[in-house]
């Protein structure tokens, strides 16, 4: 293997023939460097579109009331009704695959002018009462203060969690919202906590003009009795999210009189679904990639193949008299194989080097231009795959020899000193 004589012979055979090597080298370089170039990209956006997300709870499942659309049990078709605190109770009573469940309700006119207030400063923003475990299905990036916790929710506590544009908008001279008070629908508040979406785009957005009181303050200070409107649930971990999303559902019908088969009453949005289908895109698109990167490989390899069976040709003679003076078939496979590895490999490596120098560049470049919440972000490859690229690469050096390989040991010595 590390022969000085044999590693003269590879290179003295490549240099020679410069202008075909350089071609040939050029469709595996091109073709590692294709593969390394997609497969970081699809990660970039993979990435971009999970950043988006957050750390949005991924067995989660949301559940509102809608119109009734069968009647049933003397009730009329189109029915109007609403959820309860008794049926936060029914649920975790009956349904114990629940892990966490987080009712949630809006203040009316959430999107009225001036329903939050400080001293001159106003906004209109949406009010939501909720419980402490909503920041553990959909969190919440802290930037100063806490969050609502079960004190406030026992005491009924008068205290409010703003987004960054609640702030932006209400503190806009850089006073410390943390301690001050807000005026929501004519009742002060305390802020306690000040944050900002971890989401992209319109979700994000929405979530940084929202203000959180606890649920129970937001139930008896504007009248809403018990009424809860709509519930964030999550599964435990041996359980799927559709399986909760069903039994909840049937629960919650029963208790509302609503036909087993309205399908319309309860209105849901199960993340787990929605997750398996990104994954399974992104799943699709790699598969793509491989397929497209390894075909434009493919083609470099048989290149490779070709000048490969031209160099055999070329030293038709040479060999021959290799095999006249006592070289044996393996030596002379060894050195056609080793001189395909050689060629294949280095090129592959410095498409490899120079795909991911590449991908580096722009992670770096994205980061520094200071935009949020990108939909394209972290392209990168990952170091396994990196080397698996670099293994088919050596893998394709050896079959792309084999066939110019037993070319040059079937010629007979004394024909190929005759060849000219």
């Amino acid at each position: 293997m590390f022969d000085k004589d044999r590693w003269t012979e590879v290179y003295m055979a490549l240099k020679s023939n410069k202008l075909r090597t350089f071609l040939t080298a050029f469709g595996v370089f091109w073709g590692i460097f294709m593969l390394i170039i997609m497969l970081g990209s699809g990660k970039g956006l993979e990435n971009g579109v999970y950043y988006g997300m957050g750390d949005f709870a991924t067995n989660s499942v949301f559940i509102w009331t809608q119109p009734t659309s069968k009647p049933y049990k003397g009730f009329k078709q189109g029915r109007r009704y609403n959820f309860t605190n008794e049926d936060t109770k029914a649920i975790i009573d009956n349904v114990p695959e629940i892990k966490l469940i987080a009712p949630r309700i809006e203040a009316r006119g959430g999107n009225a002018n001036n329903n939050v207030i400080r001293k001159d400063k106003t906004g209109a923003f949406s009010i939501l009462g909720d419980v402490p475990d909503v920041n553990k299905i959909d969190p919440l990036n802290m930037v100063s203060g806490r969050f609502l916790n079960e004190i406030d929710l026992q005491k009924n506590r008068k205290v409010a969690v703003i987004g960054k544009r609640v702030n932006e908008v209400l503190f806009e001279n850089g006073d410390a919202a943390v301690g001050d008070y807000i005026k929501i629908n004519g009742i002060f508040f305390q802020v306690v906590g000040v944050f900002n979406s971890m989401h992209s785009q319109g979700w994000g957005e929405w979530q940084d003009q929202c203000v959180f009181i606890p649920f129970t303050t937001l139930q008896k200070t504007y009248n809403y009795g018990n009424r809860v409107g709509h519930y964030s649930i999550t599964s435990k971990d041996n359980y799927t999210a559709s399986y909760v999303e069903d039994k909840v559902k049937a629960l919650l019908k029963r208790r509302h009189k609503v036909h087993p088969d309205d399908d319309r009453a309860i209105g849901s949005h199960n993340v787990e679904k929605e997750f398996i289908k990104i994954n399974q895109l992104f799943m699709g698109i790699s598969g793509l990639i491989w397929i497209v990167g390894i075909g434009t490989l493919m083609a470099g390899i048989i290149g490779v193949s070709n000048i490969m069976l031209f160099i055999v040709k070329k030293r038709t003679k040479e060999i021959g008299i290799q095999r006249a003076i006592g070289a044996s078939p393996s030596m002379i496979i060894s050195s056609v194989i080793t001189e395909s590895v050689v060629l294949t490999g280095l090129a592959g490596w410095v498409g490899l080097f120079i795909g991911v120098t590449l991908l580096e560049l722009l992670s770096m470049a994205i980061e520094k231009s200071g935009g949020e919440q990108p939909m394209f972000t972290q392209p990168e490859v990952d170091f396994n795959l990196a080397m698996m690229a670099l293994a088919i690469i050596i893998c394709a050096g050896i079959l792309a020899g084999i066939i110019p390989a037993k070319r040059a040991v079937a010629i007979k010595p004394i024909d190929a000193i005759r060849d000219e």
